[in-house]
């Protein structure tokens, strides 16, 4: 059965995220496979409300990958180069969902570690697969992040379209040694973050009415 999608027309649909950044060769058949995944699943359990496979690739993937890319270059900006991995783990996708924006992230940056954590059982089932699937060493925290040991930590935690977003950016604040990425929306307020954070100027997401991407970044760095 032919996938939804072929490699090449996803990597055109993402050009206006993605610039002229260079990607990993096996990026866009991942991606094809990712997508074949959500729709198969999404038919049993709500992975997303989204159903144009068109419309998954730019909101989903476009947006996570543009995620990506923005928190690489910050990474080259801030050391001159791209840094080695820190004592703590790279990243962790707080409430992942449906794996948006920690799996794109994952296929974008393959030689970082990358944890998901889901609650919700179906989810994590479903994040389990697209790994196994799509041969990924990325982490699936089946539990809250709360659960995890207190003293883990990781250089970047993601937050999109959490649940309790103010008590998901506390979580974050406690686990995240160096940022915070926030994928939302302009007219929402993102005022619990501590003190210790500063927030970098909104960035507009690409072909979207008002959603940005918000970096804040811990004082201490």
């Amino acid at each position: 059965m032919p996938l939804p999608l072929s490699p090449e027309a996803i990597a055109q649909l993402l050009q206006p995220y993605l610039a002229e950044a260079a990607l990993p060769a096996p990026m866009f058949p991942q991606l094809a496979v990712y997508l074949e995944l959500i729709l198969k699943w999404n038919a049993r359990i709500n992975l997303t409300a989204i159903r144009k496979p068109e419309e998954i690739v730019r909101r989903h993937f476009g947006e996570s990958l543009f995620t990506g890319l923005h928190l690489a270059t910050n990474e080259a900006v801030r050391h001159g180069q791209a840094p080695p991995i820190p004592p703590s783990d790279f990243l962790l996708d707080l409430g992942s969902g449906a794996g948006f924006p920690g799996i794109p992230i994952q296929l974008l940056r393959p030689d970082r570690p990358v944890t998901l954590a889901e609650s919700r059982s179906r989810k994590a089932a479903f994040l389990r697969e697209v790994v196994r699937v799509l041969g990924l060493k990325t982490e699936v925290w089946a539990a809250r992040a709360e659960a995890m040991q207190a003293d883990r930590q990781f250089d970047t935690v993601t937050l999109r379209a959490v649940d309790e977003m103010g008590s998901a950016v506390a979580e974050a604040a406690r686990r995240a040694t160096c940022r915070i990425a926030i994928l939302g929306i302009r007219r929402a307020a993102y005022t619990t973050l501590p003190a210790s954070f500063r927030l970098a100027e909104p960035i507009a997401l690409p072909d979207s009415r008002d959603g940005i991407l918000l970096i804040a970044r811990r004082d201490t760095e």
